[in-house]
C-alpha cells in the first residue's frame, strides 16, 4: 500500500469514528467543512488552491496532504501548484517550507501512481 492509500484509508476510517460518536458539534463543523468546498461562486477548483494556500500557512501536513490530492483531482498542472507554493511561502514565511517539501513529495506520489 502506498502512501496516498495509507493517508486516505486512515482519513476515512478515524473519520467513520468521529462522526459515529455523533457530536452535534463535531458532525455540524465537519458538515460545514464539506459544504465550504462545494461548487459556488467560487469553482471547487479555486475553492481547493485557497485551502492549500491556507493549510500551508497554518502548517496542518493533513490538510496540506487532502488539498494537494484535491488540487491534483481537479486537474491542476505541477506550474499551478508550485505557483501556490510561492503564494503560501510568501504569506507563510520560510518556516512553510518544510511543508512545501513534504506537499510536493506527495504531489509526486500522485503524479506516480
Amino acid at each position: 500500500m502506498n502512501e496516498v492509500q495509507e493517508f486516505n484509508e486512515y482519513r476515512a476510517k478515524m473519520n467513520e469514528v468521529i462522526l459515529g460518536k455523533n457530536n452535534k458539534v463535531i458532525n455540524r463543523l465537519f458538515n460545514l467543512d464539506t459544504n465550504t468546498y462545494a461548487e459556488g461562486a467560487l469553482p471547487v477548483r479555486t475553492k481547493e488552491m485557497l485551502g492549500l494556500v491556507a493549510s500551508m500557512v497554518l502548517r496542518c501536513d493533513d490538510c496540506i496532504k487532502y488539498h494537494v490530492e484535491k488540487c491534483y483531482n481537479e486537474g491542476l498542472t505541477t506550474e499551478e501548484l508550485y505557483e501556490i507554493f510561492a503564494v503560501a511561502n510568501i504569506v507563510g514565511g520560510t518556516i512553510v517550507i518544510p511543508h512545501t517539501r513534504r506537499a510536493a513529495e506527495f504531489w509526486e506520489l500522485l503524479n506516480n501512481k
